[in-house]
């Protein structure tokens, strides 16, 4: 077919590399998702096509791949970016445990309405399905908080990192629960965690000494490679591969936090920073295609007429419900009352759409409509957006009536000035006359 020519492929993908940086730009001035328009893009390619081709490929198993290696370079992307201080264990704390019971309480609610109105739909399937749509995407969450101020862009960060690793863990956690001939429990369950956790320490510090001894300048891309072959064996081990990614990163990012005092020696700091930055260079270009990419060919892979459905819109509206309305309680409890635009900045997305197609054969029930998954992620992401832009609109209301306070200070400070100088001119001129009658030429 002449459409799908390697030519037209080249230029196609150009075109939608272009595109989406495009979209970044346009995201920075209106706070829209640039994922949203990413998956418009997708769904007008796919119509596009629709007139020259009878059928648009089955693109699933590009998508799984994209999204994994999308995935370890946003969190990696994430763990780049977070300096571990004293003063930040508490706001970590706080953002592991939001993230762990919304996470937990949003997966329970949404089990219990797809058990009542999805038809053969069992309890252990139930819980499956509602994992993947109660995980925050951080590949959209990360590029849109920007503008928000330190603390909040920290917060959801941390926020989004955590459910993303979790909602891994706790997913193929419930997989196990389908074979109980494989099924370690809740102490294999730990005792996994636990290794995951030395197992990266070690293959860290291990990457770290070696790298930094490499002299050739072309060792990034080695460097990504032996992380993702990290990730790919863990899998395969049952580990929970993706902690060993986001502490790589942690340690990459805080390198004097893990070589206190005299191990400093094993340490060559000028060639840690270049490596630091070059690396976190790679991560963001690496991270943005590859998002770019997977949120495109997943718009080309939906189909609109299940958003059509009642049983599709009754189903999803109750899991938004239940997701605000938790999300509601628990930043009340940890955050208090400054909890806008927090509240609205849950969206679901590439870990949603990646366990989606995770999920085993055996668990698959034949009633449910992907038009649930659709609908979900696309509801969120323009709640999202909405409070994004509303947020925009109130700072820059606020920064208005920041500049007329101080535009009515300085008035009042120049008049001061004015009438202090008159003064000092009438003062002045009352001295000289005095002088001069005192002392007459």
């Amino acid at each position: 077919m002449e459409i799908l020519s390697s030519y037209n492929l080249i230029i196609g993908a150009s075109l939608i590399v272009v595109l989406s940086f495009l979209f970044n730009g346009i995201s920075k001035k209106t706070n829209i998702p640039a994922v949203l328009m990413l998956i418009v893009l997708g769904i007008l390619i796919k119509i596009g096509l629709g007139f020259f081709i009878p059928e648009i490929p089955d693109f699933k198993g590009s998508l799984e791949i994209l999204g994994t290696v999308g995935l370890i370079m946003i969190v990696l992307e994430a763990a780049l970016e977070l300096e571990l201080k004293k003063e930040k264990l508490w706001p970590i704390i706080k953002s592991m445990a939001i993230a762990l019971i919304g996470l937990i309480a949003s997966a329970y609610i949404a089990a219990l309405i797809l058990y009542q109105f999805i038809p053969n739909m069992t309890m252990q399937s139930a819980w499956l399905y509602a994992t993947p749509l109660s995980i925050l995407s951080s590949a959209i969450i990360i590029p849109s908080v920007g503008g928000l101020t330190e603390a909040k862009k920290e917060f959801h960060i941390y926020e989004s990192t955590f459910s993303d690793i979790m909602g891994i863990m706790m997913f193929y956690f419930l997989t196990g629960k389908l074979n109980p001939a494989e099924d370690a429990g809740i102490a294999g369950f730990a005792g996994n965690l636990v290794l995951t956790i030395v197992i990266a320490i070690v293959a860290s510090y291990a990457i770290i000494l070696i790298f930094q001894r490499i002299k050739s300048q072309a060792k990034q891309f080695l460097l990504i490679s032996v992380l993702l072959l990290l990730y790919a064996i863990g899998k395969k081990m049952h580990l929970s591969s993706l902690i060993i990614i986001l502490v790589f990163g942690l340690i990459v990012k805080n390198v004097n936090l893990f070589f206190p005092g005299k191990t400093k020696i094993f340490l060559e700091s000028e060639r840690m920073q270049q490596i630091y930055h070059e690396l976190h260079i790679i991560t963001l270009e690496t991270a943005f295609v590859v998002r770019t990419f997977f949120f495109v060919i997943f718009g080309i892979t939906i189909v609109l007429a299940t958003l059509l459905s009642v049983n599709v819109a009754i189903v999803s509206l109750l899991i938004i419900a239940s997701i605000y309305a938790i999300r509601f309680i628990v930043l009340i409890l940890f955050v208090g009352k400054d909890i806008l635009p927090q509240l609205f900045i849950a969206p679901r997305g590439l870990i949603t759409v990646l366990l989606f197609y995770a999920i085993p054969m055996e668990a698959q029930v034949e009633g449910f409509e992907s038009g649930i998954l659709l609908f979900v992620i696309i509801a969120t992401s323009l709640v999202m957006t909405w409070a994004m832009i509303r947020d925009k609109r109130k700072m820059g209301t606020m920064l208005d009536e920041i500049d007329q306070e101080i535009l009515e200070r300085n008035l009042a400070e120049d008049a001061l000035r004015d009438s202090e100088m008159e003064l000092s001119n009438d003062q002045r001129i009352e001295k000289a006359q005095q002088t001069s009658r005192e002392d007459p030429i």
